[in-house]
């Protein structure tokens, strides 16, 4: 039988997306095919024109289609601070809290030598002379909490510490609902550790 390489091809380029498959990116593919053909254009056509206009702010490094993102230019935002994430999707979530009403930076990854990620791919130098710029006095470092995270904030860390810039670190501890009984003992010590008083 002729393989079908359109066909082969979206099939590989749905591969790509996260926690994707061969077999739910061929589902996905003749799903499309079969059922959803306007669906299919409508996704090619957005993804075009994503990759056209999409860039990063050259000031926070999250995407936007502006020079600055909304966030960066507006200035009703407390201007001294700056929360790090390493991705737009993480400080979307930060910004959903309505707890924050910093500024933003995105590291777009974490350091992972053995990924061959190091300071210069997660623009670590852009984020110093953000960070050192004579406005920001604290820099509040929302990194996940799995060891590339860990490992990045402290990283971070480091170097600001050196630079006289204050730096604090999300806290971790039990969920908000959560009973006690149903939480991991790891989170339940890590709750002990961060305690503060009331």
């Amino acid at each position: 039988m002729k393989t079908n390489a359109a066909l082969s091809a979206l099939t590989e380029a749905l591969r790509r997306l996260p926690g994707i498959g061969p077999k739910s990116a061929q589902r996905m593919a003749y799903h499309m095919l079969q059922h959803d053909r306007e669906g299919a254009r409508q996704l090619s056509h957005a993804l075009s024109e994503a990759v056209e206009k999409v860039r990063h702010c050259e000031r926070c490094n999250t995407f936007t289609e502006e020079t600055l993102c909304a966030l960066c230019m507006n200035a009703g935002r407390e201007q001294h601070l700056l929360c790090v994430t390493e991705t737009p999707a993480d400080m979307l979530m930060i910004e959903q809290t309505l707890a924050y009403k910093g500024l933003y930076f995105v590291l777009m990854g974490s350091l992972s030598p053995l990924d061959g990620i190091g300071p210069k791919e997660i623009n670590l130098g852009k984020l110093i002379s953000r960070a050192t710029d004579g406005v920001v006095t604290e820099v509040v470092l929302a990194t996940s909490f799995n060891n590339e995270g860990e490992a990045t904030a402290h990283y971070i860390s480091e170097m600001l510490k050196a630079r006289g810039i204050r730096v604090s670190r999300l806290a971790r501890g039990v969920p908000v609902g959560a009973e006690l009984e149903y939480v991991d003992v790891g989170t339940i010590a890590r709750a002990l550790l961060d305690r503060r008083t009331t």
